[in-house]
């Protein structure tokens, strides 16, 4: 069985460090860079502190995102009254704070020309949709993680089956913001929105997992089937062949049905023996011109239908989270990667022989990734240097960087911590 191939560092790999931030950590104490247990101890003590420090400051953002959620989240009724004024500056604080913690958990934006694009080229989903940008105030599309998958696809109407690859995503995050009431412009979108059960400036907030690239379209909370060229003339052909020659008949003698029909309403005074004959043709005509018409119809319905069945199939299995589910686990993804960024770079910094550069320590963990866990990740440190910096543990001579022993690092994640807390402290008796 073939399986998904991670994409190069000459495919532009995204930075964030695909293992779990346990395995990282225990990878990292059973190196041999510690001088006994005690040492090692020290260490994983640092880290878990580390991880508290993190865990504290993104639960304030949290806190944040939740608040301003509140006034956009489909699922609930605000029962707090506010002023257009204050709703316009939730939906940019709730938007400025997402996009931050996005690009912290390493989601790149995407625009929405490469994803018209890619859907023009899509190979999985065979499915032609439609999804107008008209109908939302904004829209935007957030993945993070590459990789080329393999797919067996149908041709020449599942007579034939080939195999490609695609490229994949492995998460995508999804924001689509209602128009206000004032902004919709027609009673159609009105109509739109009740049918969704959609409140009027609501904010979508949608996580999937595993999207082919060219499959994004599909993601769209507005979506609808469309027939492609093909199908049109799959079943325009056949329609066309069959009841061209059915309306030809019908039209032929349809006058004749007339005369019959006038006379028994009385408006006609006499019909002969042969038009009743061509009478009763030309309404065996009409009833199988309906029948026609009513199977060409359920033969549009049925591939619409199972059109429908696929996008649904496709998007159903591969929806991770939604709504304010969305913040918690971006969250924890984005604390995820602060840790391991965080291990990572006071390990062998602390490790390191003499005091490296920055880029002398992103290849030093990209080899070192490489070596233990056999994947490519192309570490970037991002923020971590600049974070440990913050803390108190990280030191600069020039483009140097050099960290603080375990002993007073460990110290200075005390007092870090004491400073969240400062009210907690006993007050000393006079």
């Amino acid at each position: 069985m073939t399986q998904p191939r991670r994409l190069t560092v000459g495919d532009a790999l995204d930075r964030f460090v695909p293992i779990r931030k346990s395995d990282i950590l225990g990878a990292l104490i059973k190196q041999q860079a510690f001088a006994d247990d005690a040492e090692r101890e020290k260490f994983h003590l640092l880290c878990d502190m580390l991880a508290s420090i993190y865990h504290y400051e993104y639960f304030a953002t949290l806190e944040r995102l939740r608040n301003d959620y509140y006034y956009f989240n489909p699922e609930i009724v605000p029962h707090a009254a506010i002023d257009e004024a204050s709703i316009a500056r939730s939906y940019a604080d709730l938007v400025q704070t997402l996009d931050a913690l996005l690009k912290d958990a390493n989601f790149i934006e995407l625009p929405h020309a490469e994803i018209g694009d890619a859907h023009r080229r899509r190979t999985v989903l065979r499915v032609e949709v439609k999804a107008p940008l008209a109908d939302f105030r904004e829209v935007r599309f957030y993945r993070r993680g590459r990789h080329v998958e393999p797919f067996e696809v149908a041709e020449w109407f599942g007579l034939r089956r080939r195999k490609i690859e695609a490229e994949v995503f492995d998460d995508v995050v999804m924001l689509a913001a209602m128009k206000s009431q004032a902004e919709i412009g027609s009673r159609r979108e009105v109509k739109a929105l009740e049918r969704r059960k959609m409140r009027p400036g609501s904010v979508l907030l949608k996580c999937f997992r595993n999207i082919a690239s060219g499959d994004l379209n599909a993601l769209f909370p507005n979506v609808r089937v469309v027939m492609s060229n093909a199908d049109k003339l799959f079943l325009g052909v056949p329609a066309l062949a069959g009841g061209i020659p059915i309306l030809i008949n019908v039209y032929t003698t349809v006058t004749v049905l007339f005369l019959v029909l006038g006379f028994y309403l009385g408006v006609s005074a006499a019909v002969e023996d042969k038009d009743m004959k061509t009478a009763l043709a030309a309404l065996s005509g009409l009833v199988a011109l309906g029948g026609f018409v009513l199977r060409q119809w359920v033969k549009y319905q049925r591939r619409s239908l199972k059109y429908r069945i696929e996008l649904i199939d496709n998007i159903y299995y591969r929806n991770v989270n939604n709504n304010a589910g969305v913040f918690d686990y971006v969250i924890g993804v984005a604390e995820e990667q602060e840790c391991k960024s965080a291990f990572l770079a006071y390990h062998f910094l602390r490790a390191a022989p003499a005091p490296p550069t920055a880029d002398e320590l992103a290849g030093r963990i990209d080899a070192w990734l490489g070596a233990t866990f056999g994947v490519d990740a192309d570490f970037k440190l991002g923020a971590a240097p600049a974070k440990l910096e913050q803390l108190g543990l990280l030191k600069r001579q020039g483009e140097r960087l050099s960290v603080a022993p375990l002993d007073p690092a460990l110290a200075q994640l005390h007092r870090v911590w004491d400073d969240f807390f400062p009210a907690a402290r006993p007050v000393a008796a006079e």
